[in-house]
């Protein structure tokens, strides 16, 4: 006789393989709270071109769902849900959005099928040009709320509900990575809605957005507020030499990167022409300029935001991408800045940056958007009770967001909860010479499914994934320099470690310098 409850084992499989059966399709019907699908197809192994988009290739067989969600009268939160239609590895993965996001984010959920995730991706309540576009937000405070922190949450409730439609159970664990803005969501989901993910990767969070932005304000009128302050992006190449003669080498090895910019103490005044002006030298309000930017932005009460890092000024991606423009305003961060202030702060479309007042204006900002945008809370009590992990990342030379503010927020968790108990939970890795994430020049290469064998050692999110699911906390990661930042699979150059702040990476006297193997993690001098 068979016993009762191998019966009963079989039973519960014969179960829940029953609810899992249901096709694909059938899930246009599901019924979820101010949800409604909008379509449920089967997509085929192969290729797939999304709206308005180029071709994924590569692609598994897989289950897409779509949708709208609605928690206000006027959000319209579109999302996309996308499930491995076989060999599922029982995760799930959100994904996050960078700038003022309005988008889908495609290779995301394309990166996720690929190795067996499910995965969801919003375009986070509006449709606008990726990036730098926030005139959807002019009057429409529901809208700046889902993008603020509501989208992401309510995305990855109703992708899991979905989910477990389709395949008869709940994900085993999930997960977030992102960066950027991107970054500011995974902190704002860690803060606010601590059960919504298991471990999250926040990559240069723009955390304290309204100081962000008011700091971008401030360096506009640094940089433009004389017509003679602005720094050309010709002139670049010298300030990042100048930089690095001063500070490459504190590390005890010169490589073209600073290790920690911290302990960089470069004045521009080395800069200054001493004879007719030239690209290789700064005018006297050029150097003014420089130093502010170095500095950051600060008001009656101290700093707004901290300055940003010597060392990677004239890179690809770099300071003429972010902070000076080709031509005087046309920066990335002066586009940022204006859209916040005349879309989100003062519902004025004519806002001009020259009236900008430190004291008065971020403060309208904080008491306008503080709630819906920062990510600064300490307290992640919360998230460590249920077990929750947090890696934090930053490239040195960001010159988008300051390095320095990710350590300030981490510094700020260490302070609230205890540094022996944040140190249970949280990790954070500084990225010599990387610039806003990615590019530059040190190693940059850690990131998702950058490592084909998903070694913990050297993949930031199988590190992760270690961490929640073994225990084992990353101590150190081993980032890689290719040949090209923009492929993958081009050779490796160099490799070094990243080390858990506070400590750095140190070389131990032999051996090549483009060896991780030769470097330890070390305190300080």
């Amino acid at each position: 006789m068979i016993p009762r409850t191998v019966i009963l084992a079989a039973c519960l499989q014969v179960s829940s393989a029953a609810r899992a059966a249901q096709t694909c399709e059938s899930l246009a019907k599901l019924d979820l709270p101010a949800t409604s699908i909008t379509s449920a197809e089967s997509v085929a192994a192969g290729s797939f071109t999304p709206p308005g988009g180029k071709a994924i290739t590569y692609l598994p067989a897989f289950c897409r769902v779509t949708g709208a969600i609605k928690p206000s009268p006027d959000s319209n939160i579109q999302f996309e849900v996308w499930m491995p239609a076989s060999n599922w590895n029982g995760k799930f993965q959100g994904a996050g959005n960078g700038g003022f996001a309005g988008y889908i984010g495609y290779d995301q959920l394309a990166n996720a099928v690929r190795h067996n995730y499910t995965s969801a991706a919003t375009d986070t309540g509006h449709r606008a040009t990726p990036g730098v576009d926030a005139g959807w937000a002019l009057d429409h405070p529901e809208k700046i709320a889902d993008f603020g922190y509501r989208a992401i949450h309510e995305t990855a409730v109703k992708a899991k509900a979905i989910l477990h439609a389709f395949y008869g159970e709940a994900p085993k664990r999930s997960y977030f990575s992102s960066c950027s803005n991107g970054g500011r969501q995974a902190l704002m989901e860690a803060q606010r809605y601590p059960e919504d993910y298991d471990g999250i990767i926040a990559g240069a969070p723009a955390n304290y957005w309204t100081h962000l932005l008011a700091n971008a304000a401030w360096d506009d009128l640094a940089l433009l507020g004389d017509k003679d302050s602005f720094i050309p992006p010709k002139k670049l190449p010298a300030i990042q030499a100048a930089a690095l003669a001063a500070c490459d080498a504190l590390d005890g090895v010169k490589d073209g990167v600073i290790e920690d910019p911290s302990r960089c103490h470069f004045d521009p005044g080395v800069l200054l022409c001493q004879a007719a002006e030239q690209d290789s030298c700064l005018t006297a309000p050029q150097v003014a300029a420089l130093k502010k930017l170095y500095a950051g932005g600060r008001n009656s009460h101290g700093q707004l935001f901290p300055g940003y890092a010597p060392g990677g000024e004239a890179e690809s991606g770099g300071w003429a991408v972010w902070i000076t423009g080709a031509v005087p305003e046309r920066s990335l961060m002066y586009a940022f800045g204006t859209q916040f202030f005349k879309n989100m702060v003062f519902d004025n479309a004519a806002w001009d940056y020259h009236t900008f007042n430190a004291d008065r204006d971020t403060k309208a900002a904080d008491d306008k958007q503080s709630g819906n945008l920062n990510a600064t809370d300490p307290d992640l009590g919360r998230f460590r009770e249920r077990g929750g992990k947090l890696i934090l990342y930053h490239g040195w030379s960001d010159a988008a967001i300051a390095a320095q503010n990710t350590i300030d927020y981490y510094d700020s968790v260490a302070a609230k909860m205890g540094a022996q108990q944040a140190g249970t939970f949280v990790r954070l890795f500084m990225v010599p010479g990387m610039q806003h994430c990615g590019g530059g020049s040190g190693p940059n290469s850690f990131g998702q499914f950058t490592v084909p064998s998903g070694d913990a050692d050297r993949d930031m999110d199988a590190a992760l994934e270690r961490w929640v699911e073994k225990g084992v906390a990353p101590e150190r990661i081993v980032a890689a320099k290719r040949k090209s930042d923009l492929d993958p699979a081009s050779a490796v150059v160099r490799t070094r470690p990243l080390c858990a702040y506070p400590l750095i990476a140190r070389y131990q006297g032999s051996g090549s310098t483009d060896d991780a193997a030769n470097f330890v993690c070390a305190k300080h001098d």
